[in-house]
């Protein structure tokens, strides 16, 4: 089953990616409307809208689902239920298909909800209380953008179709539009995990590696951000600034909780995080090609990223803690290789598919107006970036190996090294031919010579800055109680996760509890079905005893009715 897919998936993105090509070329767009049924004067159609973008995103997540499949084939190699699994991430892809080629709020929902309910299938996966409150925290948190998007759809009621592509541009300053815009982006929020929703992505890692990768890389998290791109048009101003606001703290949030992390998932998760900040930040600018062109190069080396920490964790004997690792380049040297490049493809290391498009963000916000506070918060999260990517190659690579003695840590398993080598040329090149084909003619970006190489800069500085702290974080008394506390509250995201479940549970969990002894169990029961019970029970009792004594109290009643009748006849 997984090569049948694995092929199949292989071969239809290298279609598509041609077909956008096509489409780019000849500057194509196409909607395609299917009537369903009719009932009277209202008819149900299916709406598909092939663009090069949507062409291009779909080959880009079929090539990644195709990867992840194959490598699935040996990571999940011995489970009881691969099937179930494999059948699991197809149903995934095509939600992530149907939301893609949708111009229409209906099919969107449609391939949103089937996210949303095959991610929670996926990280409940291995059965653990850990998995469950995971997958709870996931589908809760999804579900507040769901029920967003059934608002606005309510809301498109107003146009007479739900086919948002046509009342965008011209229906913008409308108050429907305006708020209809507002739901997708809050909806939008909650699927890419910007503040005040980011909790759930760390916790998502409860699921096995393989749907790591694909889902943090080009389905469930980009598709809050390829809402945002197709809804661009319908934005508001004021819209956009709250948008650059939250995408820029989050960004800078998840930077430096990764710094602070120590699981392997977890470090690549908030990673992912600080990424899609960017990516929303950047697109609340109206830099939309842009946005589209940063997610499919992230898209590339985040899913190769994960792989190789598969691996490592395959190695490890399900560890994931990076203070055990230490000196795998001596014994996983090719995997260890592909895990560089694909960390320095993060970091916008010069020349590799990152560089490319981070670069260019970088270098679009220096030219643009901007306050200080957003300019800072971009280059000291791109700071960051390089701060935890080089913490976790001095770890995994450099440190002192802190495993047990007897293990067995090599580059096994031909299917999963073979399936990030498949990705790992886009990786290197991906980055130049994409900026080749979406951005035809070169942009001109004339800055003073600081800034043009700032972003060169803080590359440097976040290097030198991430080794420090790794030196530092082991020299450094970590039982020390203050620098305990201080690591906590980074690493738990400024207490987003307990902000989303205690504060969220615990009061209502309290005022159930106390309903529950007051009223369920105390005066409503005493007077309500208790004592009911006790009356019903006294009053069975006594007709009972009737029953029973019904002869001894027959003659006793003859007994007294003749005493009355000889005490009034005499």
């Amino acid at each position: 089953m997984c090569l049948m897919y694995f092929f199949f998936f292989f071969i239809f993105s290298l279609i598509l990616f041609v077909s956008s090509l096509m489409f780019l070329l000849m500057d194509l767009s196409i909607i395609i409307e299917m009537n369903l049924f009719s009932i009277n004067t209202s008819s149900v159609e299916m709406v598909l809208l092939l663009d090069w973008m949507s062409l291009m995103f779909m080959s880009f997540v079929l090539y990644i689902s195709s990867m992840v499949i194959y490598y699935s084939k040996e990571y999940m190699y011995g489970d009881l239920s691969l099937n179930r699994f494999i059948l699991l991430v197809v149903m995934f892809v095509v939600s992530m298909m149907l939301l893609i080629i949708s111009p229409n709020l209906i099919s969107i929902l449609l391939g949103w909800d089937g996210l949303g309910l095959v991610s929670y299938c996926l990280v409940i996966y291995y059965q653990n209380i850990k998995s469950y409150n995971a997958g709870m925290l996931t589908a809760l948190t999804n579900r507040i953008g769901d029920v967003a998007l059934l608002m606005s759809i309510a809301w498109m009621l107003n146009y007479g179709s739900w086919n948002f592509i046509f009342y965008l541009e011209f229906m913008k300053m409308d108050f429907s539009m305006q708020l209809i815009s507002f739901l997708v982006v809050l909806a939008a929020m909650t699927k890419s995990a910007q503040i005040p929703f980011s909790s759930w992505l760390p916790a998502a890692m409860a699921a096995p590696t393989p749907v790591s990768s694909l889902v943090h890389s080009s389905t469930l998290v980009t598709a809050g951000v390829y809402l945002l791109i197709r809804f661009n048009l319908a934005l508001s101003c004021n819209l956009m600034m709250i948008l650059l606001l939250v995408g820029t703290m989050t960004m800078f949030m998840a930077g430096l909780g990764a710094n602070f992390e120590f699981d392997l998932k977890k470090i690549i998760a908030l990673s992912t995080l600080s990424q899609l900040g960017l990516m929303v930040s950047i697109l609340s600018l109206g830099e939309i090609n842009l946005t589209f062109f940063h997610l499919l190069s992230h898209a590339l080396f985040k899913a190769t990223l994960f792989m190789c920490a598969g691996c490592m964790i395959h190695s490890f004997n399900n560890c994931q803690d990076i203070r055990y690792m230490g000196g795998l380049i001596k014994f996983m040297p090719l995997t260890c290789c592909i895990f560089n490049i694909s960390n320095l493809s993060l970091c916008g290391i010069p020349f590799l598919s990152g560089f490319y498009s981070k670069d260019l963000i970088l270098e679009i916000l220096s030219m643009n107006y901007l306050n200080m506070f957003i300019y800072l918060m971009y280059f000291i999260s791109t700071g960051l970036t390089v701060s935890y990517s080089f913490r976790l190659v001095y770890y995994s690579m450099i440190g002192n190996f802190n495993f047990i003695s007897i293990n067995c840590l090599l580059d096994h398993g031909k299917v999963m090294i073979s399936s990030m080598l498949g990705l790992i040329f886009l990786v290197i090149m991906g980055g130049s031919m994409l900026s080749w084909l979406i951005f035809p003619t070169p942009i001109f970006i004339c800055l003073p010579f600081v800034m043009k190489i700032m972003a060169l800069i803080v590359t440097m500085l976040g290097m030198i800055l991430g080794m420090e702290f790794s030196y530092f974080s082991l020299s450094y008394d970590l039982k020390s109680f203050k620098f305990m506390n201080f690591s906590y509250f980074f690493s738990l995201m400024w207490n987003l996760p307990i902000i989303s479940t205690f504060c969220m549970n615990y009061y209502f969990t309290n005022l159930g509890k106390l309903y529950y002894l007051k009223i369920d169990q105390g005066w409503s029961e005493y007077y309500g079905s208790q004592n009911l019970f006790k009356n019903f029970m006294n009053s069975s009792k006594f007709f009972q005893l009737l029953f029973f004594n019904n002869i001894k109290i027959f003659f006793l009643l003859l007994v007294m009715y003749l005493m009355v009748l000889m005490l009034f006849l005499f």
